[in-house]
């Protein structure tokens, strides 16, 4: 499978986005609600729709970055919130960039990577951080590990800590209690540093 700019966009003319909740999940905007440093760089990675980055940046967050290959979910979101500073949205692949940033929120980009390519992926996620950068969000659990069986792609726990480790000082990674409810039991929290 080919998992390419090409296959992004196809999914959003086809409107095959189960991964939209078309709002801000739970969990992410009650981490956001308890941030109280408001010049914090923010980075939503594979960020689509972005309706994570619409509520920072209405919170007051204005150093707010999103990230996507999809031309067509970047222009969805900036007809949606036409407020949103431009120099501020990257149609881009994640692997190119080189931003730096305090915190990269995981809502489902790390999910619809194919795994072998995981590693590589928390490697530049770590280049992205600031010193003391925290990467924080969800992973979806009890899911097939194979780069055939998805996207979504998960894991469980042990895998995750494992993987984790590997790159990171592991903050938390928890069953996820706050969950929406179509996700419920099926996601863990994090913060790493």
């Amino acid at each position: 499978m080919n998992l390419d700019k090409d296959y992004w966009e196809n999914r959003y003319v086809e409107g095959t986005t189960g991964w939209d909740t078309g709002y801000i999940t739970r969990p992410i905007k009650e981490y956001i609600d308890q941030l109280e440093d408001k010049s914090l760089s923010i980075l939503t990675p594979g960020s689509g729709p972005s309706h994570e980055a619409e509520y920072i940046h209405q919170q007051g967050f204005e150093n707010i970055h999103i990230i996507d290959m999809s031309e067509l979910a970047m222009d969805t979101f900036k007809k949606r919130y036409p407020t949103f500073p431009e120099s501020q949205i990257h149609v881009q692949d994640l692997f190119e960039h080189t931003g730096k940033y305090d915190i990269i929120i995981e809502q489902t980009c790390f999910c619809a990577l194919e795994p072998h390519l995981r590693n590589q992926y928390l490697n530049h996620i770590k280049s992205m951080l600031n010193l003391n950068g925290k990467y924080v969000g969800l992973l979806f659990q009890h899911m097939e590990l194979s780069d055939t069986d998805g996207p979504p792609f998960g894991g469980d726990l042990s895998y995750y800590l494992e993987l984790f480790g590997n790159h990171f000082e592991i903050k938390t990674m928890e069953d996820c209690y706050n969950s929406i409810d179509p996700r419920a039991g099926n996601e863990l929290w994090f913060s790493v540093g």
